[in-house]
């Protein structure tokens, strides 16, 4: 009862956060081309959510020089993923890439028909197989949740925003000497919402990512039947993720960020979550012959950053 209501509640929330962002789209178009600018911007946003360019993952996660996991090797892996799949009520398995980096990161892209998990070799050699377990169910469960496809949404109803906001200001800009010299009357209120319109979109946005975060995390403890597993992992990522060196030699440097700009929950507060659901899942464990192994040596690590498009990068 207690994990309907969790999620009866983060449905709830993510649903309001994404009418709030699409209420803000809203009201920039209708500030900015009057009611015939609503119609456009809802059928912009119904085109690009419905018939918008979609990437094949594997073509994604070439970019990163990512390899699909070999048959035949890792196969307690492999079989873990089938298992969490067959849980989460997916038809297909996602595939499983390795990313050639050090860094302890996974992530998962796609649709709940066809959908991969990329899996850093940083990740692989320093979680156990146990919480590696917990990380893949939570990257799952972001694929039963549609989670990709309603970031997606937010995501493009942020940039019609911005754009809006964008164009406002140069139209602003380029009424002043109007304004000036004919005494033409200037809508204040308008150009401040829409000044204002971004910056609240993106802030619901990452709402919105803080939400989807905690919904997965409950669905990665369901689908394991082992909340302490993920806990753990969190922790350790946590521990490994730059802040180790950080604390050892540099102690109070890093300053955190506030909540509302984060785009996941802090770890303490996931982890909390997690091991309060502990003795509440009825699910079976996940049968693992050996939970403390290693999968490791599947990816290669570079000795240093390579250069990407986006920058350099591990």
């Amino acid at each position: 009862m207690r994990q309907l209501k969790a999620r009866l509640r983060n449905a709830i929330h993510s649903l309001a956060l994404v009418g709030g962002i699409g209420l803000i789209t809203v009201f920039s178009a209708y500030a900015l081309f009057g009611r015939g600018g609503i119609i456009w911007a809802v059928a912009l946003v119904a085109i690009l959510a419905l018939f918008g360019p979609a990437f094949a993952p594997e073509a994604i996660m070439k970019m990163f020089k990512a390899r699909p996991l070999e048959k035949g090797r890792a196969t307690e892996l492999v079989q873990i993923v089938q298992e969490l799949t067959q849980r989460a009520g997916l038809r297909a398995a996602p595939q499983i890439f390795v990313i050639p980096s050090p860094a302890l990161n996974a992530f998962a892209i796609g649709s709940r028909s066809h959908a991969v998990i990329g899996v850093t070799e940083g990740i692989l050699r320093r979680l156990e197989l146990r919480e590696l377990a917990g990380v893949l169910a939570h990257e799952i469960s972001h694929v039963r949740n549609n989670d990709i496809w309603v970031m997606s949404l937010a995501d493009v109803l942020s940039r019609l925003t911005r754009f809006m906001s964008i164009f406002a200001i140069i139209l602003f800009f380029l009424s002043l000497p109007g304004a000036f010299f004919a005494s033409q009357p200037v809508p204040w209120l308008a150009i401040g919402l829409l000044y204002f319109a971004p910056l609240l979109s993106s802030l619901l946005q990452l709402a919105l990512s803080r939400s989807r975060e905690y919904e997965a995390d409950l669905g990665a403890a369901t689908l394991t039947g082992d909340p302490a597993a993920l806990a753990s992992a969190l922790n350790k990522l946590e521990r490994y993720q730059g802040n180790m060196w950080e604390d050892m030699f540099m102690p109070n440097r890093r300053i955190p960020a506030p909540s509302v700009l984060r785009t996941h929950p802090e770890t303490a507060s996931r982890v909390e979550r997690l091991l309060q659901l502990k003795g509440q899942i009825s699910t079976p464990a996940l049968p693992i012959s050996n939970p403390s192994a290693h999968v490791a040596g599947y990816g290669t690590m570079p000795p240093w950053p390579r250069f990407h498009w986006t920058g350099f990068w591990f």
